[in-house]
């Protein structure tokens, strides 16, 4: 039995009815010709969404990412230091001398997964001739712009230590699509990066695009692409990934007149709880009054782990 056909059968009420329809959504969303950007929050990049997330990329059904630093970087940590990683499989046991042994192991843990500092410090090497040559130039440069320019060192690639269609930083960058990354100080480059101006070794902060910069590349994104294509929202986890990426149309009508089409399709996988002033666990009737998504916008909204809950919504737009 295929992954669309188990969901179909099985997947009748509660969270799992929410999840079939929501794939449902999606897929009819692209059939219709509509494009999709995908936001990524929590550790999702660790969490090796890029197996599936990857694959949707490179058919046609993602267009845009908005992502955290962390994403962003963790997806290439993965690439490059896979074989590295250690696994706790009975993580919620593990005491304070448990996490000191680690610590001074040089690992850095993510739920049931520790990543080695290793990595972290080589990719701050390879980036640091790119900052300093920008920095020193007066360029400025997005940060994923300088994650695909290490993508594209060609003696890396016998580095790899995953398989090239299980990087969805890689998928991007082969279809060419944009990610855009807000907040990225909020992440172990973003530190690296401000740390590399602080003791002076880059000349200047303007060496990253700013995050009010990466918000006019996506408005431009959003205006061109919607002359088109009725464009949908396709949310994993809360934060600033996807309130930064959302607010691209309130700006458009509210800040600049114009008229554009809100969101077209919105879904949010998220554990967070339905509360007062949370907006992770917002439920997306909320958006309305923000100009973010309309009465009628087909909506949905998941409260599971989106580790579990995202393949297989990935796998039945894919029809698998």
């Amino acid at each position: 039995m295929s992954i669309s056909a188990f969901m179909e059968l099985h997947y009748r009420h509660f969270n799992a009815r929410e999840t079939l329809n929501a794939a449902r959504g999606y897929r009819k969303h692209i059939d219709d010709g509509g494009a999709m950007l995908v936001s990524l929050a929590g550790a999702m990049s660790t969490a090796e969404i890029g197996v599936s997330l990857a694959e949707m990329i490179r058919a046609g059904k993602v267009h845009a990412i908005s992502c955290t630093g962390a994403n962003l970087e963790e997806d290439l940590f993965n690439l490059f230091a896979h074989n590295e990683y250690k696994v706790i499989e009975n993580w919620r046991a593990l005491s304070a001398g448990d996490e000191v042994a680690l610590l001074e192991d040089g690992f850095n843990r993510v739920t049931d997964t520790c990543i080695p500092e290793t990595v972290m410090k080589h990719m701050e090497s390879r980036l640091l001739k790119y900052w300093t040559d920008a920095a020193d130039n007066g360029k400025s440069y997005f940060p994923y712009e300088y994650m695909f320019r290490i993508l594209d060192e060609p003696e890396l690639k016998q580095h790899y230590q995953i398989p090239v269609e299980h990087s969805w930083m890689i998928a991007a960058k082969e279809a060419g699509i944009p990610v855009f990354s807000p907040g990225i100080e909020d992440s172990t480059l973003g530190n690296m990066f401000a740390a590399r101006v602080i003791d002076g070794t880059v000349k200047s902060h303007n060496a990253l695009k700013s995050g009010t910069a990466q918000m006019e590349h996506l408005v431009n994104w959003y205006r061109e692409t919607s002359k088109g294509k009725n464009i949908g929202f396709f949310q994993i986890g809360g934060g600033i990934a996807g309130d930064f990426a959302i607010c691209a149309v309130p700006l458009l009508i509210q800040d600049l007149e114009e008229e554009v089409p809100r969101w077209g399709y919105f879904c949010q996988i998220s554990d967070a709880e339905t509360s007062y002033g949370g907006y992770s666990g917002a439920v997306p009737n909320e958006k309305i009054t923000w100009k973010k998504l309309t009465a009628t916008t087909p909506k949905y909204m998941i409260h599971s782990d989106a580790s579990i809950v995202a393949p297989l919504i990935f796998a039945y737009v894919m029809g698998q």
